[in-house]
């Protein structure tokens, strides 16, 4: 199964239902399934001049009990963002970490004079 998109402006971009597949197929290499998550797609806000359509979008994204939002001007640019959050680590990098205080007192102490 796939992601579950949902549109109340006309629908996603060819361009961003080609490459579709490719980040459900990244999202099982991370161990989540896609038929887990629904996408919708609406106005992010009312169109300031008459004529002419908002220039962005709300992407809703919803997974269990979990959901988050964001406004990109396309298509593509969101389907790049949901990539990299999907491909991001689940916790913080590993820092290497510094000597205390008293081991690099000492250390500075041991070295010769």
């Amino acid at each position: 199964m796939s992601i579950i998109l949902q549109s109340t402006v006309g629908g996603f971009s060819a361009q961003f239902m080609r490459k579709l597949p490719l980040v459900e197929q990244a999202m099982r290499e991370h161990g989540l399934d896609p038929a887990e998550f629904v996408i919708s797609k609406d106005y992010a806000s009312t169109a300031t001049i008459p004529l002419m359509g908002p220039f962005f979008y709300n992407y809703s994204v919803f997974f269990g009990d979990e959901q988050f939002t964001v406004t990109e001007p396309n298509d593509m640019v969101f389907l790049d963002y949901f990539f990299k959050r999907v491909l991001a680590s689940d916790g913080p990098p590993e820092l290497p970490r510094r000597p205390g205080l008293m081991r690099r007192l000492f250390g500075w102490m041991a070295q010769p004079v």
